[in-house]
């Protein structure tokens, strides 16, 4: 069975590969991730920037194939 890994994404990235990455994680459309963090971050601004600097400082970058 293989592990799952998170990264962020290089083909697909906006800002980060962040959003193209949990997309891939969890099989949604990475624009649902992003409208997601948009929509979070205009309604309670401070937990969804801070999630996703995390995000993008942690994760590791997808390995180019």
């Amino acid at each position: 069975m293989e592990t799952k890994k998170l990264y962020r994404s290089r083909y697909t990235p906006v800002i980060g590969g962040v959003c193209g990455g949990l997309g891939k994680y969890f099989g949604i459309d990475p624009i649902a991730w992003r409208l997601i963090f948009i929509f979070g971050t205009m309604f309670t601004f401070f937990p969804f920037i801070v999630t996703y600097i995390i995000l993008w400082c942690v994760v590791p970058k997808e390995e180019l194939t």
